[in-house]
């Protein structure tokens, strides 16, 4: 034999909140509370007449019963669900080494892992401090394609007075030949 639901005492503000919902998210929440009380409908039957789950239901009911109001406000949170800081707190917490590197100085990542790792008591992962480098505008920059103090000229003469082997070969293999 199931049990008998609970919240017998909120039964007529989700009535009410049945009435007056605006969005399907509220409606559902008050139905959540109101069939099971005012019908005698099982969880698992609330939950197909409501279009959730069976535990997405019963959440609802609990929400709605620990709250007492159907949350209409709440929007989904966008992505930050299991950050370590807030933003502000992220651009707190970077400053100092963006500071260094303006300075002329090296951003580390391991640095600030280190210090992530301080702040928040606990390791993190070293993707963490470069999700969080992403997040505020910085990259891993590439090396560039020649170094900066590379003389072309001297590299052009050299090619041309160098040995170079020769894309013929004999028996004894290939060739060495200075090019004049």
């Amino acid at each position: 034999m199931a049990r008998k639901a609970k919240g017998r005492d909120t039964l007529e503000l989700a009535k009410t909140c049945l009435s007056k919902a605006r969005t399907a998210a509220a409606l559902r929440q008050a139905q959540a509370v109101v069939f099971p009380l005012e019908y005698g409908m099982s969880l698992e039957r609330t939950a197909a007449a409501i279009g959730v789950s069976p535990g997405w239901a019963c959440q609802l009911r609990n929400r709605f019963m620990k709250e007492g109001i159907v949350s209409e406000g709440d929007k989904p949170r966008g992505g930050r669900r299991r950050s370590h800081m807030s933003i502000e707190e992220e651009e707190a917490f970077l400053f100092p080494f963006f500071e260094k590197a303006k300075a002329g100085g090296i951003l580390v990542v391991n640095e600030i892992k280190e210090a992530m790792d301080r702040r928040l008591g606990r390791q993190v992962a070293l993707a963490s401090a470069y999700n969080l480098l992403h997040r505020h505008g910085w990259r891993k920059l590439a090396p560039d394609k020649r170094h900066p103090q590379s003389d072309i000229e001297r590299q052009e003469d050299w090619k041309k007075n160098s040995l170079t082997l020769s894309l013929k070969s004999t028996k004894r293999g290939p060739v060495r030949r200075r090019s004049d």
